[in-house]
């Protein structure tokens, strides 16, 4: 009697409970194996793709080679064709033309390609104590004391005054040198951890060592600053006016690595966003011809809350869909009305360093599969866009049946925090969206960490919904 008790109980256990299981338990060999090779992929992009620009450059080169072309409103398009739009060298929006009608709506994915960093003041160079130094200002939100003491690249262009662009990639090749924020030995730093943590290193003080040796050996007062200047001149042909009109963004210099004795994970910078933006945007290259058509925005600014003409604050993702829209004699607002949105970004997964943050029953975990995240926003819900229960369902439905490994998350405890993605900025746009993406462990650190499951099951995801 006992025994049939127990066997009862085990049944409605698995009939009635939620399964949460490793995802490695869930998956093929097979699918261990394309998890593998998707992820070696996705770390060489990640290693080429630094900053936004280089993200726009890679990700631009990827679709020609795929047969996109450059999108002109009133071009004539038909099933199949496929088609992009370059904003401004930092954004990028990609779509294939599905066979159903316009109308019907777009299958539509956002991932952001920018990425906490120090971006160099316009006034940025400087000498002290015969040594030459950048001033920065950081952008997006940092610890910062986890930019002193690590290597730096310089990454960016800077515009002549004759209108010349030029590109800068600094630190990155074996030959190159790098930089640093310096930083106080123990023990003469005393009263500096008597600071809070937030103040540890102050934003004044995140000042990037560039050089310490004098002009030729000659004493004059800033020689050291003119030396630097000489040698930027000699490469580059700038004068230090050109800092005015440049954007030199500072990141960390070592390459992406496999992370653990079983190479499960992969560490790097800049995971958030371009872990999502990489498998949206292969999602997209890989698809055929899709039943509704099949959208790609990958943005810039998302760390800076969206602002500006390459954030998608903006009105370009209106716009292109206005566009697009008169190309097959349709009204944009009908079409966006239609649509379905991933807002691809990413999730904080649970640290058990770390565990009082997080609710346990209600946050993501590493090698659990894609994160669906229903709401994001600040303790009241501020700032989200809350996806509808339908919405929820539809998606629950897709991956189920496609056999996604998936799994739900927030941003911490409802009074711990939050944070938003572009998600509401769509659904602004009468979108259906939710937000779909990775779990990350060190989120705007310099050094992000991700499980290779995670990503390919992201991936996974954002390709059954473009051919959904």
């Amino acid at each position: 009697m006992e025994e049939e008790k127990k066997s009862e109980s085990k049944h409605w256990k698995e009939t009635l409970f939620a399964k949460k299981k490793h995802g490695a338990l869930r998956m093929t060999e097979e699918e261990m194996a394309a998890c593998e090779s998707f992820c070696k992929d996705y770390m060489s992009f990640l290693n080429h793709a630094k900053t936004e620009r280089e993200a726009c450059t890679e990700v631009e080169s990827l679709l020609q080679e795929h047969g996109f072309v450059s999108f002109i409103p009133g071009m004539s398009l038909k099933t199949g064709d496929k088609i992009y739009r370059n904003n401004r060298g930092k954004a990028i929006i990609a779509a294939i033309i599905g066979t159903a009608p316009i109308t019907e709506g777009v299958r539509l994915c956002a991932a952001h390609i920018d990425s906490p960093r120090l971006d160099l003041k316009q006034n940025p160079l400087y000498e002290d104590s015969e040594l030459a130094l950048f001033k920065t200002h950081y952008y997006g939100g940092i610890k910062k004391y986890q930019w002193a003491a690590i290597p730096l690249s310089l990454h960016g262009v800077i515009v002549k005054a004759d209108g010349t662009k030029i590109t800068v990639n600094v630190g990155e090749a074996e030959e190159d040198p790098v930089f640093c924020v310096t930083d106080l030995l123990p023990h003469l730093a005393q009263e500096q951890m008597k600071r809070p943590s937030s103040s540890i290193i102050r934003g004044e003080e995140l000042n990037l060592l560039i050089g310490s040796m004098p002009f030729k050996k000659e004493e004059e007062s800033e020689s050291v600053k003119l030396n630097l200047l000489h040698i930027l001149y000699e490469k580059y042909g700038i004068t230090e006016s050109d800092f005015v009109s440049a954007e030199l963004e500072v990141v960390p210099a070592f390459p992406v690595k496999e992370i653990g004795f079983d190479r499960s994970m992969i560490g790097g910078y800049g995971h958030d966003d371009r872990v999502c933006a990489y498998p949206a945007l292969r999602a997209l290259l890989d698809s055929n011809t899709p039943e509704h058509t099949a959208v790609v925005i990958l943005t810039d600014k998302e760390e800076t809350g969206s602002d500006g003409n390459t954030g998608l604050c903006s009105s370009y993702l209106k716009y292109f869909m206005e566009d697009l829209a008169d190309c097959f004699g349709a009204k944009g607002r009908h079409v966006l009305h239609a649509s379905q949105c991933l807002s691809a970004d990413v999730n904080a997964a649970f640290d058990p360093t770390f565990p009082d943050v997080m609710e346990r029953n209600n946050c993501a975990y590493l090698n659990h599969g894609v994160c669906v995240t229903k709401f994001t926003g600040a303790r009241g819900k501020s700032g989200t866009s809350d996806a509808s229960a339908e919405f929820v369902g539809t998606i629950r439905q897709l991956l189920d049946t496609e056999n996604v490994v998936w799994q739900t998350g927030e941003l911490g405890k409802v009074d711990g925090g939050g944070g938003g993605t572009v998600a509401a900025y769509i659904a602004n746009l009468d979108v259906d969206t939710i937000d779909v993406g990775v779990p990350v462990l060190c989120m705007h650190a310099p050094f992000e960490v991700v499980s290779k499951i995670d990503v390919y099951m992201t991936y996974r995801a954002f390709f059954v919904f473009m051919a959904s």
